[in-house]
């Protein structure tokens, strides 16, 4: 039977294509047991990954970007130069200025004109985006919107720590949306964040707060994160976090068709199936492929539900996720 929803979306947006794009290295757990000096089986065993992608050091994240940006266009047989907005949505940027958007449309070889910004909201970045996108394609403002994510987590590991260090894989997604019929959109979008938790995850340079001037060690370069209490933090959060975003939506948990989480690690994915009880088939996992993409998870796992076949016309789907701040984000569209 077809899922009739209580009310129309409340803001028009229809995803009209996704593409991705990695690196080309794909590193092991047996590798990274063999560089680190553990048994074989133990980085597997300690995070839940049987490889992921990382960079090479003179790979352009903007490269990166603009290869999955490409990649939705040939699947979807979209000319690049229809896009009338690029929106970057990464954790980290390209450099401090100018926006990383600028670096991504030049990579691209988008027109000259094209509007470009960033928005940044750590690993839900890409909900984020999907919110602002919603609101400029209701309005009229652009009629064809690019949201790419891409993130080069790997440049910043702290390989002398283990409990993050392992987790982690590059890559980068796109997903291309135009204003919906009416029938398409998002149902509700619920964003929290809790700044008690602020430096339980966090690369402390980059900005104003840790540079020459200021003062900065190399490591301040390097992510860092306090897992144990983040992990507990988020926990304590996300059943309040995601009854208040299907009441929004109107929904139970039985009426999400598909549920597209942020790869955070395999202890909240498995959080998610055992103490929040998403079903196996419903919810997207592709952590063990891919690891911890940071922003360029979510679109990613998007990505692999659409060319799988779990993201179905009029069924609701769910985007959710954990993100540094602490900040929960989760977003009930009907595709």
């Amino acid at each position: 039977m077809a899922f009739t929803p209580h009310s129309p979306p409340a803001s028009r947006l229809n995803i009209i294509a996704t593409g991705k794009a990695l690196p080309e290295h794909l590193i092991t757990s047996a590798e990274l047991d063999s560089r680190l000096g553990k048994r074989t089986g133990y980085v597997e065993r300690r995070s839940g990954i049987l490889h992921r992608y990382h960079a090479a050091s003179d790979d352009s994240q903007a490269a990166l970007a603009a290869a999955a940006l490409h990649d939705a266009c040939r699947r979807h047989a979209i000319d690049p130069d229809s896009i009338d907005l690029l929106i970057s949505a990464s954790a980290i940027a390209v450099q401090a200025l100018p926006c990383s958007a600028v670096h991504v449309m030049k990579a691209a070889g988008l027109p000259a004109g094209t509007a470009g910004f960033d928005i940044n909201s750590s690993c839900v970045s890409f909900i984020s985006a999907m919110q602002v996108a919603s609101a400029l394609l209701t309005s009229g403002s652009y009629r064809r919107i690019a949201i790419v994510s891409a993130d080069i987590a790997s440049r910043g590991i702290d390989w002398r720590h283990e409990e993050s260090s392992l987790i982690f894989g590059d890559g980068a997604a796109c997903a291309i949306v135009e204003a919906g019929d009416g029938r398409s959109g998002i149902l509700a979008m619920n964003a929290e964040t809790y700044p008690q938790g602020s430096e339980l995850c966090e690369i402390r340079a980059g900005g104003t707060r840790k540079n020459p001037r200021a003062g900065m060690e190399e490591s301040d370069f390097l992510f860092r994160m306090q897992g144990k209490a983040l992990f507990r933090q988020a926990s304590l959060l996300i059943d309040g976090f995601w009854q208040r975003l299907l009441d929004a939506a109107g929904l139970t948990l039985d009426d999400i068709a598909t549920v597209v989480p942020h790869q955070a690690s395999h202890l909240s994915l498995e959080h998610m199936r055992k103490r929040l009880k998403v079903k196996p088939d419903v919810l997207v996992d592709i952590y063990r492929q891919h690891g911890n993409q940071v922003a360029a998870s979510i679109p990613t796992a998007l990505h692999e539900a659409f060319i799988t076949g779990r993201v179905k016309t009029g069924e609701p789907l769910m985007l959710v996720g954990t993100a540094a701040g602490l900040t929960l984000a989760g977003m009930v569209l009907l595709p």
